[in-house]
């Protein structure tokens, strides 16, 4: 099932957006650093709103992220992209995230129970802010990386980074405020028997 915009809202949200304005106060919600800011409006888009809002943003984002100068995330956008369009994340704070994933990483969401990604995988969700009210702006990415074997146990190896927008690093499993993204691990946990990995929801898979 698709999401769609309120009649009301759908032409003056794209109009405005569309126009070059782009709105950065926005609602939230946190409970400290163990969780995400949540939005506690998101928009509901279609399919192709959230394509053409994701679009008109891309170079904007590529570029704040690359301030981060982490060799990881070079040309992320040009990976594998394992959903049709930007959808919403309860998990990622209520944003829109777009699911990529390095080519090491090729069987990401079709991992069998039991099985791992290879030492080098990296998963990245870029994402972006729409709230019903209509601001749009660019939300943080989202990485994770798997570590060699047994380079960090309490994680499984894998290495959670947060970037935001303009670059500068949330957090980092292996660097700077680890604690900040300790959570991440903790909800991951849920998807043990996959590698930790949460699959893109049915309805946006690439090829459904």
């Amino acid at each position: 099932m698709f999401y769609q915009f309120k009649k009301s809202f759908s032409t003056s949200l794209v109009a405005v957006f569309l126009a070059g304005i782009v709105a950065h106060g926005v609602g939230a919600q946190s409970s400290g650093e163990d969780a995400h800011l949540a939005i506690e409006n998101p928009a509901e888009l279609s399919k192709e709103d959230a394509l053409r809002i994701y679009e008109s943003l891309q170079r904007r984002m590529e570029r704040g992220y690359a301030a981060a100068q982490l060799d990881q995330l070079i040309n992320y956008q040009a990976w594998p992209l394992f959903n049709d369009a930007p959808y919403i994340s309860a998990t990622h704070g209520q944003r829109y995230v777009n699911s990529y994933a390095n080519r090491m990483a090729h069987n990401y969401g079709t991992l069998a129970e039991g099985e791992k990604l290879p030492m080098g995988s990296v998963l990245a969700k870029d994402s972006v802010t729409v709230t019903d009210e209509g601001n749009i702006h660019p939300g943080a990415l989202f990485v994770m990386e798997k570590l060699a074997e047994g380079a960090n146990p309490d994680t499984a190896d894998w290495r959670y980074i947060m970037v935001m927008p303009d670059g500068s690093l949330f957090g980092d499993t292996m660097g700077a405020r680890a604690a900040a993204v300790a959570y991440c691990h903790a909800c991951h946990e849920a998807v043990a028997d996959r590698d930790y990995t949460f699959f893109v929801p049915e309805d946006y898979a690439v090829g459904n």
